[in-house]
């Protein structure tokens, strides 16, 4: 059975702890990932840098300074996400099952335009994907994190991802993962506005009949 099935109909689609987490990581990202470009601008790995103007921190010393900062707050606002959703049964209930043929099957109704959003409680198989997968993504850039900022502490982790120049590799390419799946969430929300409301104030916003 679907735990979804046994919750009240008046009962918020997202409860209280899943919107405040999901705010606060969405504010600790944004900060990340422009404090991020600027760093990377100071040693680019490839030929382009990011223009200054979206990034953030000034100079590398404050940029460093914000992505620290915002770091703790996604490291242990990440494990509170976490561990309610474990506590709740909700990363169970919502998240699984999956499997590929209801990836491929949603993603075909997506691209069509006949994937349903009827009922904002129940997430389909590339949503569950999609979720799922940002949640790792978000562990391999601490990992990789970790490996740039205390290389010589963390050796047997910094061996572990190829050492510490492909470590900035992988955190480069984790991070242009992560600004994909924000993009492509924005473009969703935009197609489905409602789903801002329920994240806003947990319950879907009314339509007109």
């Amino acid at each position: 059975m679907n735990p979804d099935t046994t919750v009240p109909r008046n009962a918020p689609v997202h409860p209280a702890w899943m919107r405040i987490t999901h705010w606060l990581n969405a504010v600790a990202v944004l900060v990340l990932v422009a404090s991020g470009w600027r760093i990377y601008d100071a040693s680019p790995l490839f030929g382009f840098t990011f223009p200054a103007s979206v990034t953030l921190g000034g100079w590398l010393g404050g940029a460093l300074q914000w992505h620290f900062a915002a770091i703790w707050v996604l490291a242990v606002n990440g494990l509170v996400y976490l561990a309610m959703n474990l506590a709740s049964g909700r990363l169970f209930s919502k998240f699984f099952p999956l499997s590929p043929a209801g990836i491929w099957r949603d993603a075909l109704a997506a691209l069509h335009g006949k994937l349903s959003h009827a009922d904002p409680r129940r997430y389909n198989h590339v949503q569950r994907f999609a979720y799922l997968f940002v949640m790792f993504d978000l562990v391999l850039l601490v990992l990789s994190g970790l490996v740039l900022w205390k290389s010589v502490q963390f050796p047997l982790l910094r061996e572990l991802l190829g050492g510490y120049e492909f470590a900035r590799r992988i955190h480069f390419f984790a991070m242009a993962a992560l600004v994909a799946f924000v993009a492509v969430h924005l473009v969703m929300v935009a197609l489905v506005p409602r789903t801002l409301w329920t994240m806003l104030g947990g319950h879907a916003k009314e339509t007109a009949a």
